[in-house]
């Protein structure tokens, strides 16, 4: 095949599995890019969001251009020759600005955009669309090497589906923004699963607590990437519910979004669903992105006591704060009084500054001013 004759069968393996390992890793994209480029000696590259409806354009895992030049790129976008291709390309199909050089040289994009940077020719596919978006993989030469020639293309249209695969695997375009460390550190600290879905009820990321439950796979598995409970009821209104969240006039009163997991054996799990492709989350990206957060949480899951901050909350004595927590793990009065070293008289005295402290008038109900504190992150 026309431009095989750069890559040996073992470059050309090497490359393809970098493009999939980036559906895992999508911070390895710049890197693989780059590989892209260079096997068709380019300077620049990467891949560009296009979203048609509000003329807007988002650079990402790019390297190679003058920031001024990807401002331009943006600006001008719209009445490119690159434009023009994507709405009539499918996805995949590779195309060179240089396809037709005298149209390309006579120009306004190439005298206005491409040479003021020192640019001769770009060459670039659509990868993903959906929408009013386009994402393309590009990369580009400069004046001071040749157009792009038919082995180039022929090189590109080569890789073109496995990039197109990869990018549909992780939606990686907007799930880089999930691999930042704090984040996912955060998310991974949650007791509770925590599984993003896109409108499709595909899995975009889970967290280490979603991954657990998965495992243990007595109430939820994954099927074709997708959240499957064990129990076909549940299946059923699980998927019904994310169907809902993801309508353009979901209610977003996360109450309305719950759903019981049972495991078959008297426990399981309660499935919470919040919608989060609002607000900022429609802009450009959207499409891309994950569209319901499902949050799955085991109600037999022993929580953690908030302890020091309920207690600076309400003002809490260290005293009277040992007292409620001895109380909340099941002691009775006695019970407490022996474990703390104090007597029944003392349990009932603190128990009555805390009635006052918290607003409550029954041990009852300031247990459940206490677990209702309770922070959603692990032991």
């Amino acid at each position: 095949m026309i431009g095989l004759e750069r890559l040996s069968a073992h470059e050309l393996s090497d490359l393809i599995g970098a493009i999939y390992d980036c559906a895992l890793d999508p911070q390895r994209w710049e890197a693989t890019c780059r590989k892209l480029a260079d096997i068709c000696e380019s300077t620049g590259g990467g891949i560009c969001v296009h979203d048609l409806r509000h003329v807007q354009s988002d650079q990402l895992f790019v390297f190679g251009y003058q920031p001024e030049f990807l401002e331009k790129l943006g600006s001008q976008y719209a009445e490119s020759p690159m434009a023009a291709a994507d709405v009539v390309s499918n996805i995949g199909d590779v195309s060179a600005l240089s396809m037709d050089r005298c149209q390309l040289l006579d120009s306004r994009f190439f005298r206005e955009v491409l040479q003021p940077f020192g640019l001769l020719d770009m060459i670039w596919f659509p990868a993903l669309r959906t929408g009013g978006c386009i994402a393309s993989l590009h990369a580009s030469r400069s004046e001071n090497a040749s157009h792009y020639q038919e082995r180039d293309v022929c090189l590109f249209k080569l890789l073109s589906p496995h990039v197109c695969r990869a990018l549909a695997i992780s939606d990686a375009l907007d799930i880089r923004a999930l691999r930042s460390e704090m984040l996912e550190k955060t998310l991974d600290g949650l007791v509770s699963g925590v599984f993003l879905t896109a409108r499709d009820g595909r899995v975009v990321y889970m967290n280490q607590a979603a991954e657990r439950q998965i495992k243990s796979g007595n109430s939820i598995c994954l099927v074709s990437n997708r959240v499957s409970p064990t129990d076909s009821a549940a299946r059923a209104a699980l998927s019904k519910a994310i169907e809902d969240a993801t309508r353009d006039d979901a209610d977003t009163d996360i109450s309305q979004h719950s759903v019981a997991i049972p495991d078959g054996v008297g426990g399981g799990y309660v499935a919470t669903l919040l919608p989060i492709q609002g607000g900022e989350r429609s802009g450009i990206l959207a499409p891309f992105a994950a569209s319901v957060a499902v949050f799955m949480q085991d109600p037999a899951q022993a929580p953690l006591m908030p302890g020091e901050a309920f207690a600076r909350l309400h003002k809490l004595t260290g005293g009277e704060l040992r007292v409620l927590l001895a109380l909340s793990q099941g002691l009775g009065g006695t019970e407490a009084a022996d474990m703390l070293g104090v007597t029944e008289p003392t349990i009932r005295t603190h128990l009555q500054h805390m009635f006052s402290k918290t607003g409550t008038t029954r041990q009852a109900d300031l247990l459940r001013l206490l677990q209702n504190s309770t922070p959603p992150i692990r032991h």
